[in-house]
């Protein structure tokens, strides 16, 4: 259907002006780092920046000394509650606002994985064997013996699936609303320890060992795209909030910047050693880290930056994972050696939604949250590379069809055999 030029000027401009309306609602803003050239903000260090903060966030950076690492975290939905898992089998939930241990066991298994479900009540562990669901209290409700060996775990909170790959390259959807197997697919490219998900879309980014990136959702049994992004075996993978811009890094060193929307590369980051955790926040800050140093660019997903954001160093330590708070300015580091917690000025957004995560719930908000997301639960089969999609009314293609030709109708007799050459019935035969 046309649509004439002056009406598209005129949805733009109103597009912009209840767009101005609504930022005048965000009254927080977001958090800066300013030096006096555009180079000098990565000589910023932790020390300096904790100094000139105020008290409150001062309290934000901290450093645990924990002895069963390697260390992985993970931050819930509403950034206030932080779940640590030692390679060596030690769990913990802290209140890292206040400081407060919530809960502290230790599986005595190896511990590869872990991640929130839908709230901070409940978490799974990828542990020696099975998966297993603990609560807020340490005590194990459920295990999974279906899935064996995983090395990542994933959640899809809006769809209530938890995602997990094994160490044969099984990829499983598995539904803890009902407690039922969704989907289970053979990637058939060997052993996989990279994934992420795609927050806009639900789509899971798995990497390999050949270099490639495939893209999967559960109604289908083979990859929906697959990308060639390097040489070498992928190290390690992350898309940012929006959907639109995915970060992989290789054995090789580099860090590349994928646009999602065409599929091709922007741009290409070198480095001297191989990446070993990504991490991109709300307002897509990429974090890189390899060896005992954190690296942060500002701006990566718009063009090549030709200096680092800020840059950070822990000592005897190997980086095992990143990752942003929501809503606050807070980069999570694991290493061997325990946790840290950086202040990165500018990375949180600043602004929340509470009737999509609210850090400041209560038990009685939380309850009724909980209850409004399963009876808004999204089916595994609406899972698409573009949401927008299932949005879009189908298309009447209007086409001119052609005139029927008109045709005289002809009426053809049927011959009837005439009484003489009839064959005699039976019957008939007889009597005569």
């Amino acid at each position: 259907m046309y649509q004439p030029r002056n009406s598209i000027n005129s949805d733009c401009e109103n597009g912009r002006k209840s767009e101005t309306k609504l930022d005048l609602l965000l009254s927080e803003e977001a958090g800066y780092l300013e030096a006096k050239g555009p180079r000098e903000t990565c000589k910023f260090k932790q020390s300096r920046i904790v100094r000139e903060i105020d008290v409150a966030n001062r309290a934000k950076s901290f450093s645990l000394q924990l002895s069963h690492g390697p260390y992985r975290l993970e931050y819930d939905r509403n950034g206030r509650f932080l779940l640590l898992g030692g390679r060596k089998g030690h769990q913990a939930i802290l209140d890292w606002y206040t400081k407060n241990i919530v809960t502290e066991f230790h599986t005595q298994e190896e511990t590869r994985d872990i991640k929130w479900l839908h709230n901070e009540t409940m978490f799974a562990v990828a542990q020696k064997k099975y998966i297993h669901i603990y609560d807020n209290n340490g005590l194990e409700i459920h295990r999974l013996k279906s899935l064996l060996y995983i090395h990542k775990l994933e959640f899809l909170p809006y769809h209530f699936l938890l995602v997990s790959i094994s160490r044969n390259g099984t990829l499983s959807y598995q539904d803890t609303s009902t407690g039922k197997l969704v989907a289970s697919h053979r990637t058939k490219l060997g052993s996989c320890s990279c994934m992420c998900q795609n927050p806009h879309s639900g789509i899971i980014n798995l990497g390999h060992q050949n270099g490639t990136v495939t893209l999967w959702k559960p109604s289908m049994s083979d990859p929906v795209a697959k990308l060639l992004c390097h040489k070498s075996p992928i190290c390690a993978v992350a898309v940012n909030s929006n959907g639109r811009y995915m970060a992989t890094s290789g054995l090789d060193g580099q860090i590349k910047i994928w646009d999602l929307r065409v599929y091709k590369a922007l741009h290409v980051f070198y480095n001297p050693k191989p990446i070993s955790a990504l991490a991109i926040s709300d307002r897509d800050l990429l974090a890189t880290g390899f060896g005992s140093n954190i690296q942060i660019r500002k701006d990566a997903f718009i063009g090549q930056q030709e200096s680092l954001f800020m840059s950070e160093s822990i000592p005897s330590t190997e980086i095992e994972c990143l990752k942003f708070c929501p809503y606050e300015d807070i980069l999570g580091i694991g290493h061997n050696q325990g946790i840290n917690s950086f202040i990165i000025p500018g990375s949180g957004e600043p602004n929340f939604d509470a009737l999509a995560a609210n850090p400041f719930q209560t038990r009685k908000q939380r309850q009724e949250t909980e209850v409004k997301l399963l009876l808004e639960k999204i089916q595994p089969e609406l899972i698409t590379l573009n949401p927008k999609s299932i949005l879009r009314p189908k298309k009447e293609i209007s086409v001119d069809k052609p005139a029927r030709e008109k045709f005289d109708v002809k009426f053809k007799l049927r011959k009837h055999r005439s009484k003489t050459k009839r064959p005699l019935k039976k019957g008939a035969a007889a009597m005569k």
